[in-house]
C-alpha cells in the first residue's frame, strides 16, 4: 500500500502505512510539547503548545515531500508546577510525564521506529524531558531519543529581542507576544504588562552569577517574582516582530529536522535489535 509522503500526521495513518514507514531508512518521529498554564492577563493558555503545533507543522511543510518524517498529535499538558498558583494552568507531576513518554516510546520503538525527537517549546520542562530522554533510551537502545527546546540554539533572535528582554524575559514577554499576534491574533487581549523585572527592588536582585535561569538558577515559581504570571516586557510586542521570528524558528528547524533525516547520527549500540531494548 503506498505511503503519501504529504501525509506527515502519524494518527492518520492507516497500521499498514505506519508499518511502511517505520521500515523506511533513518525514518524520524517528532513528539511536539507544550503545556496548559497560565501566560499573562493577555495570552491564552494553550500558547506553549500552539507555537509547538503550527511551527513544527510550518517546518515540516517545507521539508521534501520524500523526507521520511512524521510527527504525532501535541502534547497539550505538561509540567507546569510554577504557575500553579495561577488560574486555569494544569500540571502533570513530573513522575506521571516521565512516565507517558516512556510508556509511548517504548511502544514506538517496539513498532520499529529507530527515532524519537521530542519537540519542545515548554521551558519548564527542558531539564524534564531529558531525564525523561535518558530513561527511555536506557530501556528501549535501539530507539535514539532526541529532547530539544524550540527557542534553543536559534542564530538571530539578538538581533530582534535586545537585551535584557532576550536573557530575562522568561514568559509571556516581547518575543512570546509577539509570536501569537502573528499567529493567532485573536488569542491576544489588548494589555501589554511588564512584570517580573523589578530591579529596584532588593529582594529581586539575584547576587552575582546567580539568576532565575542560566548558569546557576533558582527553582523558582512565577509567583515569586511577578503578580501578573508575566515575566517580561511585552509593551514593544507587534504581529510584524512575530513574523520575523516565525521565519527565524521555521529556518532554524528545517536546517535541523532535515541534517537529522539526511544521516545516521545518532549512533545506536552496536548489536542493537529493532525493537524495546527492555
Amino acid at each position: 500500500m503506498p505511503l503519501e509522503s504529504t501525509r506527515r500526521c502519524f494518527q492518520e495513518l492507516s497500521w499498514p502505512q505506519v508499518e511502511q514507514a517505520v521500515a523506511t531508512d533513518r525514518a524520524t518521529l517528532i513528539w511536539p510539547f507544550g503545556a496548559c498554564e497560565q501566560h499573562g492577563p493577555h495570552l491564552p493558555l494553550v500558547t506553549d503548545a500552539l507555537f509547538a503545533d503550527r511551527l513544527l507543522d510550518a517546518v515540516l511543510q517545507e521539508l521534501p515531500e520524500e523526507s521520511p518524517i512524521w510527527r504525532l498529535p501535541v502534547q497539550t499538558i505538561g509540567f507546569s508546577p510554577e504557575h500553579g498558583s495561577f488560574p486555569g494552568t494544569l500540571t502533570l507531576s513530573a513522575g506521571l510525564l516521565i512516565s507517558m513518554v516512556v510508556e509511548l516510546g517504548e511502544q514506538l520503538a517496539a513498532m520499529g521506529w529507530r527515532r524519537l525527537v521530542l519537540f519542545n517549546a515548554h521551558g519548564g520542562q527542558i531539564a524534564l524531558l531529558q531525564v525523561a530522554a535518558r530513561e527511555l533510551r536506557k530501556r528501549c537502545p535501539s530507539l535514539a531519543v532526541l529532547p530539544c527546546f524550540l527557542w534553543s540554539g536559534v542564530e538571530g533572535l539578538a538581533s530582534l529581542i535586545p537585551q535584557p528582554e532576550l536573557s530575562d524575559g522568561l514568559h509571556a514577554g516581547l518575543a512570546e507576544t509577539s509570536l501569537m499576534q502573528h499567529l493567532a491574533p485573536s488569542l491576544v487581549s489588548g494589555s501589554r504588562p511588564v512584570d517580573g523585572l523589578d530591579a529596584e527592588d532588593p529582594s529581586h536582585q539575584a547576587p552575582s552569577g546567580w539568576s532565575l535561569e542560566g548558569a546557576a538558577p533558582c527553582a523558582w515559581l512565577t509567583s515569586d517574582v511577578s503578580s501578573s504570571g508575566v515575566i517580561g516586557d511585552s509593551r514593544g510586542a507587534t504581529a510584524e516582530l512575530g513574523a520575523e521570528l516565525e521565519t527565524l524558528l521555521i529556518q532554524h528547524w528545517i536546517q535541523m529536522l532535515q541534517s537529522l533525516v539526511d544521516s545516521d547520527w545518532p549512533p545506536r549500540p552496536m548489536g542493537a535489535g529493532d525493537s524495546s531494548g527492555s
